[in-house]
């Protein structure tokens, strides 16, 4: 497994850091600006682009990177809705997508307001359907920006810290430490499924929000 590994890790450390951190934007972008993100996660995206971070500066760099992606992605996705709200809705993505999510996203913004803004964020379907349906609102933008700021710096923060630091720990240890690559692998398999567990506890929490 290390020898695996340290072909992977090696593998996304020789890509251009310029190229590395502007993919990771831009696919933070696309997750919440054209619902690319219910197909492919942005997550696992930043996860990869964390692992080749060498620097602190690189990590910092990474995440405000990411950031700006999100928050790009969020105020297209508010501006898709206000300008081509409805369409999108009865286009074929939107009928895809299913009128009960559609509803449900609704809802929640009915409901809980800049709250459904800020926890759209760790949600799975909503965080790409509640900018949409934002903006199809009277809603305003400096409030929605407001409340989804610190949602993509709180997510941006925690993906790139703990992806990076566990690349950089197996590096320093792996020469010195056969059980280096279990470190690596248990870091983000802790990221990975406490996120998950924090989403399923968020979305327990939130769904008489959501629910009719």
């Amino acid at each position: 497994m290390d020898d695996a590994l340290r072909w992977l890790l090696d593998l996304v450390e020789s890509v251009d850091p310029v190229l590395r951190t502007t993919l990771a934007g831009i696919a933070m972008l696309l997750e919440t600006s054209v619902l690319v993100g219910l197909i492919v996660p942005g997550d696992t995206v930043v996860i990869v682009a964390a692992t080749g971070v060498t620097s602190v500066l690189d990590g910092v760099i990474l995440a405000i990177v990411v950031i700006c992606g999100s928050l790009a992605g969020e105020s297209i996705g508010f501006a898709l809705g206000r300008w081509l709200g409805p369409h999108i809705r009865t286009s074929w993505v939107g009928r895809r997508i299913g009128e009960r999510n559609w509803v449900r996203a609704e809802r929640y913004v009915q409901r809980r307001g800049g709250i459904a803004i800020f926890l759209s964020r760790f949600l799975p379907v909503m965080h790409s359907l509640v900018p949409l349906t934002v903006g199809m609102s009277t809603y305003p933008y400096r409030r929605f920006i407001l409340w989804t700021l610190p949602a993509c710096v709180i997510w941006a923060t925690l993906y790139v810290s703990i992806s990076a630091g566990a690349a950089q720990s197996y590096r320093s240890l792996s020469d010195t430490a056969h059980w280096a690559a279990y470190i690596f692998v248990g870091a983000i398999l802790l990221l990975v499924v406490g996120v998950f567990i924090a989403k399923k506890v968020i979305a327990h929490l939130e769904r008489r929000h959501l629910d009719d």
